[in-house]
């Protein structure tokens, strides 16, 4: 590769980001779910970031260019998931499957499946492919996927203090990435949940599952679907709450980095130890009355060997 096309080739990464300036901002919120409790200050430095979240078409070439397999694709080990059954260790993803009729909303097992099969490339299961959907945010990855697109690409997952700073793009203390109205106008301003969730989805927003990226309006740093459409992966360890404001104001946090690995586990069984990381932005399932995380605030604890039909992510380069 000559100096010319190495160039090109670094330049390449820039296309279709956006820069964001760095700055001090009031993250969390003391207003809503406790996990975004409490809002404190913190500063970011100048960085880029992707201004949709990785689709299917970008990750299908990296794919190509590296010949990677999913953690979806991959029959799962023994010695790793310790008293499963063997029946139950197959390759596969987790699916939104809506139920017939209206259920309580505390038993996320209800709509949720564990699809053999379901994978990127057949998101709705082994019968499903990828038709229509190119355009549309690549899901059904764990961490290490988005991880090792990103390093092939030449680039990073934001931290959640990153992704927060460009969803509120100078919105200053405003609920939504927009302002502090969910629909100004009667206007649909992201892809989420309309009806009461789990069973009855109005579809006004004119979205079943994910949208195409950028079918919503870009917030004020012309990036789309910060809000709404899949939740994001970020690179920092899930904490149950923020740190406090610092008692002096020299001491704002730089670039900031939630949790520890060691605080960061999801202990629902006991002979399983799961980290977990920061996932934002909430998703095409979010509703009034289920999962009201379509904020910039909002976070969510997600283990890092979990693929689901609604996380994807987006990558940043920073300097």
């Amino acid at each position: 590769m000559d100096a010319v096309t190495a160039e090109a080739k670094a330049e390449d990464r820039f296309s279709d980001m956006r820069r964001i300036p760095g700055g001090v901002f009031v993250m969390g919120s003391d207003s809503h779910y406790p996990e975004e409790a409490p809002s404190h200050r913190a500063a970011v430095d100048a960085f880029w970031i992707d201004r949709a979240p990785v689709t299917n078409r970008q990750f299908r070439e990296f794919v190509k260019a590296t010949g990677h397999v999913t953690f979806a694709e991959k029959v799962p080990k023994a010695e790793d998931y310790p008293g499963a059954l063997p029946h139950m260790l197959y390759a596969g993803s987790l699916v939104f499957t809506p139920p017939a009729k209206q259920v309580s909303t505390k038993n996320w097992s209800q709509w949720w499946s564990f699809l053999r099969g379901a994978n990127w490339r057949r998101p709705y299961g082994p019968k499903s492919n990828m038709n229509g959907l190119w355009d549309h945010p690549v899901v059904h990855l764990a961490y290490a996927d988005a991880a090792a697109y990103a390093q092939w690409a030449g680039k990073d997952l934001p931290t959640e203090a990153e992704w927060e700073f460009a969803a509120r793009a100078g919105l200053e203390g405003a609920e939504f990435s927009w302002g502090d109205e969910f629909t100004p106008g009667g206007v649909h301003m992201a892809n989420t949940w309309q009806g009461i969730f789990p069973a009855e989805n109005l579809l006004t927003d004119g979205f079943a599952r994910t949208s195409p990226v950028g079918a919503f309006p870009p917030n004020a740093y012309d990036v789309v679907d910060m809000i709404g459409n899949v939740w994001e992966w970020t690179a920092d360890w899930w904490s149950e709450k923020h740190q406090a404001d610092a008692a002096k104001a020299c001491c704002i946090p730089q670039n900031p980095r939630g949790g520890a690995e060691a605080d960061s586990f999801d202990n629902c069984t006991p002979e399983i130890r799961i980290a977990r990381k920061v996932l934002k932005g909430g998703s095409h399932l979010c509703a009034p009355n289920y999962c009201r995380r379509y904020r910039p605030a909002a976070r969510h604890a997600e283990p890092v060997d979990t693929s689901t039909s609604h996380v994807g992510f987006r990558c940043v380069i920073r300097g």
